[in-house]
């Protein structure tokens, strides 16, 4: 009589510095969380088509202001200050900085450490694989770094989320077809949800 035995594969938990000069030869971009990569899927082409709208929308609007910021979409990581043994740092879909930040981050390891300036806003785009993590491991982990608005734009339920940060905790409010997005961030962007779940004016 054959017994089957099982195998299973281990995976080896990665420091932050290891998920620094992690590089597996592809062109994979991987989140860590508690020190395991998660590959990122490329999404859909709405997923895309929505997160590079709002990269250009957030840079038109920074210029309207006279401010000196850049909004920039799969570019970089956030390092996370979820708690536990092993580190996670999460990439966002589009994030808005100041330039001199990100000019920074082009000679380094492009993630922003805990003991940095955080982003002035970041946009997750839901899919069905991260609709979860991004409604709520994500608001806790931004919240915590005190990122100022966290946007949860959600073409599965066609739902825009704006999160603001009131004393260390997200105001959220939503956002349905034809309304206008309120933004503190930027308070005279002419956007409806619908809009930018078309990814497109």
């Amino acid at each position: 009589m054959r017994i089957a035995i099982a195998m299973t594969a281990t995976t080896k938990k990665l420091t932050f510095a290891e998920y620094l000069k992690y590089n597996d030869g592809t062109d994979t971009q991987y989140e860590l969380v508690d020190g395991e990569l998660i590959p990122m899927s490329l999404g859909t082409g709405k997923h895309g088509g929505i997160s590079k709208f709002l990269e250009r929308s957030f840079d038109d609007e920074s210029a309207k202001m006279g401010k000196t910021w850049t909004a920039q979409k799969f570019s970089f990581g956030v390092r996370s200050p979820r708690g536990g043994r092993w580190d996670t740092s999460r990439v966002p879909d589009v994030v808005v900085l100041p330039t001199e930040q990100w000019e920074v981050l082009a000679n380094r390891e492009a993630v922003i450490k805990l003991n940095e300036t955080p982003p002035i806003l970041v946009v997750e785009v839901v899919s069905e694989s991260t609709q979860t993590t991004d409604y709520r491991s994500k608001r806790s982990e931004y919240a915590v770094l005190e990122i100022p608005e966290y946007w949860i734009v959600d073409p599965i339920l066609e739902v825009v989320t704006v999160c603001t940060l009131v004393e260390g905790f997200y105001d959220a409010i939503a956002f349905r077809g034809q309304e206008r997005i309120i933004s503190s961030t930027f308070p005279q962007l002419d956007l409806s949800a619908e809009q930018v779940l078309a990814g497109r004016k």
